[in-house]
């Protein structure tokens, strides 16, 4: 579907709601004067049912994206089916078709946003909705920051005031990301007024986030602790570009009342139902386990492994957690490497990739923690000891996986590294002993070692405690270059896309270029040209 034409869909189906039964509803509440919400709200779908869409959304279309991009290029997963003939995003041949769903979801999800605006509106005038429009205001950040990490401008703040010839002006990365900051700071007050007020106010508003709500089930509190999360991750991730915005913006993550997510019971997981990851590993066979991730899990022994991955069934690698090298010479695809480990993600909490009951991370304690171990590198005030987030954070990941009777003895461990990499296939494929493309970083803490490599070591961690979080390692390993990883073999990308800078971002499509999207003002703000090697606005890192 074009670019603009879900948008027309979506507001004929404002028109039909607010045209439709949701009127008898507001009728029937207004005589029952607050006698019966919970039957009023049986049939709340003008704003339950699009909300909760908002958030199912964040997994639609996974494998096109992010599967099929941040996820292989943060090394965690790749594939042995040999897309387009064995070329396409893996081996940097951009693949038009697969990356247009990146700012086609994003369209899905603001529009459903608009549904709910006009359905409040319409249908539901005098009722206050503040904590839901919070939690609104707070998934159109997640999703408009991910397609901005991806490609860099987005369209955000002008999604509804389009320019008197129709087209849509983009926000710049740099002024986007000030834009969420600021909507997260907006929501996070929302919400803590909201949890001040007694149980008997703002009752119709608690109720309708409470069915809507696939993540914390209307916990308001838990909601605020994720936006103040976000937003420190948000400031971090400035902190090359911007280091004056990044100190202030984290300080105010770090001292808000509201708190963040320290604690895995906090952790934000959305209730997905069936896992699209369940279908592309298990059903399709698309997705395998990838090279990097299992390189530095098997170096360093670690406990979460058969949390993480299934062993292989192949005869040359049987029994072994091996994953696939991207961007290679697959030879005969599934046939060659089809029974390399495939992904699983069996947590404490459940199995992430179910078919039945899938959860999608968004937020989880482990990614505080080591948030605020960089913070305190970087000297930012309330960040506290670095030593004690950075094993903190640790600590918090084993919990999240059930692991953790084994975290004293990992968190000692001064001598192990990444373990090389040995493709029985190819030899082509291999990463021996010595070679730069493996890690020397081991786990202990050193507090006399440098800064950077301190750096090093945190955001190594980070990246395995992010797993099977996709786009956001992929964002981290570009702004700090951690974990090192190895880099693809194949380069289809003719020349622009450098093998040893890596890919750096995803090029816009032809839907966006032939959309009402404005795409040549799009391309100004980018600094470079619309390729896969230009740097986002926060790829600033010396």
């Amino acid at each position: 579907m074009k670019i603009n034409n879900i948008k027309a869909w979506m507001l004929a189906a404002v028109a039909l709601i607010s045209a439709t039964g949701c009127t008898n509803e507001l009728d029937r509440y207004n005589e029952e004067k607050l006698g019966g919400p919970e039957n009023f709200y049986a049939d709340f779908i003008a704003i339950v049912n699009p909300l909760k869409s908002m958030q199912r959304g964040l997994q639609s279309d996974y494998q096109l994206y992010p599967n099929l991009s941040a996820d292989m290029y943060s090394g965690m997963f790749s594939t042995a089916t040999q897309f387009n003939g064995g070329k396409n995003n893996l081996t940097y041949y951009m693949m038009d078709g697969w990356n247009n769903r990146i700012i086609a979801r994003q369209q899905d999800i603001f529009n459903y946003s608009i549904i709910i605006d006009n359905a409040a509106k319409n249908n539901y005038p005098g009722i206050d909705f503040t904590a839901t429009f919070a939690v609104k205001k707070i998934l159109k950040v997640i999703t408009a920051a991910r397609v901005s990490d991806s490609h860099g401008p987005v369209v955000y703040s002008k999604y509804e005031t389009p320019n008197p010839n129709g087209t849509t002006d983009f926000d710049s990365q740099q002024n986007a990301y000030n834009y969420f900051i600021n909507d997260l700071t907006a929501a996070i007050s929302d919400l803590q007024h909201v949890k001040a007020l007694p149980d008997t106010e703002n009752i119709e508003d608690k109720s309708t986030l409470q069915k809507a709500d696939l993540v914390y089930q209307g916990n308001i509190a838990q909601w605020a602790k994720l936006a103040n999360s976000l937003k420190l991750r948000l400031a971090m991730r400035m902190s090359y570009a911007d280091p004056a915005k990044s100190k202030q913006y984290a300080e105010e993550a770090l001292a808000s009342p509201a708190g963040l997510i320290t604690d895995n019971a906090d952790n934000a997981l959305i209730s997905v139902g069936q896992s699209e990851l369940s279908f592309i590993i298990y059903s399709w066979g698309d997705c395998l386990i990838g090279a990097p991730l299992m390189a530095y899990m098997n170096g360093y022994n670690d406990p979460r492994l058969p949390a993480y991955a299934i062993p292989a069934t192949d005869n040359a690698v049987q029994g072994q957690y091996i994953g696939i090298r991207q961007g290679i010479d697959l030879l005969n695809g599934k046939a060659t490497y089809g029974g390399f480990s495939q992904p699983q993600a069996k947590s404490a909490v459940g199995d992430y990739f179910s078919a039945t009951d899938g959860k999608l991370k968004l937020f989880t304690a482990a990614e505080t923690w080591f948030l605020k171990a960089e913070a305190s590198l970087r000297g930012y005030a309330g960040a506290g000891d670095a030593k004690t987030n950075y094993e903190t954070g640790v600590k918090q990941s084993f919990g999240e996986w059930g692991k953790s009777a084994d975290v004293t003895t990992y968190l000692a461990n001064t001598t192990a590294t990444e373990a090389p990499y040995i493709d029985p296939k190819n030899a082509m494929n291999n990463v021996p002993s010595g070679d730069p493309q493996l890690s020397t970083i081991t786990i202990a803490w050193n507090d006399t070692d440098p800064i950077e490599r301190k750096l090093e070591r945190i955001i190594t961690q980070k990246w395995l405690a992010l797993y099977p979080n996709g786009p956001e390692a992929w964002a981290e390993q570009r702004r700090t270059g951690y974990p090192i990883l190895f880099k693809i073999r194949k380069n289809d990308s003719g020349g622009l896309i450098s093998t040893d800078e890596m890919i750096r971002r995803i090029p816009f499509t032809t839907d966006t270029k032939n959309s009402l999207f404005n795409y040549l003002q799009a391309v100004q703000t980018l600094n470079g040209p619309d390729t896969g090697a230009t740097k986002l606005w926060w790829d600033k890192k010396p």
